[in-house]
């Protein structure tokens, strides 16, 4: 075999491994991003048990543990897809190996297989004469000169040889190593996914017991519907007209200024820097508590209990444990401090453009015309596990319009 041929070889195997190498590092990195997301969906999980052991503490059933359970179930269901999207990747690998190790095999074979050649080619040669002879026997100084070099260079290709055999060898036994891993990995994670599922349909049934037994209470559930419906509609009229007098007030100022704008929200420089850098950090804002889950989403949605009955959210609320403070998602300046019942107290904090607003308050740390910074305790939420037990609401507005807060925040 000739130097050129071995070159290619070697060459092959370079680029073999540099195109399992690639997906081995893909693989990693998502083999890390699957593992943080598992171990905050059991994270999430965890915190929910707790606070609905708080909610069973008050002996009556509420609205409040069903949206919890729902919330729970939705984060098990996550974590199952996680753990059912890590054995998928597992099974690539699986495979990725199983191709290398069939290939490695079928090289070592044939390195073996033309070695052979070489050791029986130079037993049959095996004497300096007649290497000699081979070389003496040329017809010119220059063709022996080539036989020489030819018979160093075939030297050196039986030694590059043998240790092509004995990386290939390595490599083989390497890679059986890794399947056997993977193999054993995946083993692990169908144990869990049966674990999890199992925990997922106790869960399930646990919410068809509580959906039965809230049915029972609907008239309770249609006037606590009807009171938090006047309290939003409080709360919403208090934020418009706090808006309405901050634009009326930007507009007074701007025209002292000598600024003719009378559309949209007049900003000074420092409000619109502010409102610039609140819009550029949307999706990576803090939670406006320290640890929660969402139990009520934005927008319209299906009563979890009541058939046929629509409810609306100008904002999400967010479960927490008993005690917790509510938080400032952004830095920027209290706009109003307010009291509407059925929303506990609520503080509105202005970002420029931006105005984020947060309920069910019982005690509140901040006043009007206050700087607020990111993550500054607001005030003590509200503990009231006989109605909706702890939360916070949180909207966010832009001028008038309302926005999905659940947008905002970091994404778990």
């Amino acid at each position: 075999m000739s130097v050129l041929k071995l070159n290619n070889i070697l060459f092959f195997i370079l680029f073999l491994g540099g195109c399992f190498l690639f997906p081995k590092l893909v693989h990693a990195q998502s083999k890390s991003d699957l593992e943080k997301k598992k171990k905050e969906l059991h994270k999430e999980i965890s915190l929910i048990n707790g606070m609905l052991k708080e909610t069973e503490k008050n002996k009556a059933l509420t609205l409040d543990e069903l949206l919890k359970l729902k919330s729970k179930i939705s984060a098990r269901t996550n974590l199952i897809s996680t753990i059912n999207t890590e054995i998928n990747l597992i099974d690539s690998k699986i495979t990725q190996h199983t191709l290398i190790i069939a290939s490695l095999e079928n090289d070592v074979a044939k390195l073996k297989e033309e070695y052979a050649k070489m050791i029986y080619y130079a037993f049959k040669h095996k004497s300096n004469q007649d290497k000699m002879m081979f070389v003496f026997a040329a017809n010119s100084f220059n063709q022996a000169y080539k036989r020489l070099r030819y018979i160093q260079q075939y030297t050196t290709y039986r030694q590059s040889q043998a240790a092509l055999i004995v990386k290939t060898q390595q490599d083989l036994q390497q890679k059986i190593a890794e399947l056997k891993n993977s193999k054993q990995e995946k083993a692990v994670l169908l144990s869990l996914e049966q674990q999890e599922t199992s925990k997922l349909a106790v869960e399930k049934k646990q919410q068809e017991n509580v959906i039965t037994k809230l049915q029972g209470k609907e008239q309770e559930l249609k006037d606590k519907l009807r009171k938090k419906e006047e309290a939003a509609v409080k709360l919403q009229k208090a934020i418009q007209r706090i808006i309405e007098e901050e634009i009326r007030k930007a507009r007074e100022e701007a025209k002292k200024a000598g600024k003719t704008e009378t559309k949209g929200f007049p900003m000074t420089p420092e409000a619109l820097k502010l409102s610039n850098s609140f819009e550029a950090n949307k999706g990576k804002l803090p939670w406006p508590v320290a640890e929660g889950t969402i139990t009520a989403k934005f927008g319209q949605h299906n009563h979890p209990v009541l058939a046929g009955i629509i409810i609306n959210n100008n904002g999400i609320d967010i479960s927490t444990k008993t005690g917790a403070t509510a938080r400032a998602v952004f830095d920027g300046e209290v706009s109003s401090v307010a009291i509407i019942p059925g929303e506990g107290k609520v503080v509105m904090i202005r970002h420029g453009e931006y105005l984020s607003v947060y309920s069910y308050m019982s005690e509140v740390f901040v006043k009007k015309g206050d700087k607020i910074t990111t993550k500054q305790e607001l005030g003590i939420l509200i503990n009231d596990t006989g109605n909706s037990g702890t939360s916070v609401h949180i909207e966010i507005w832009k001028g008038m319009t309302k926005l999905n807060p659940e947008y905002w925040i970091y994404r778990k």
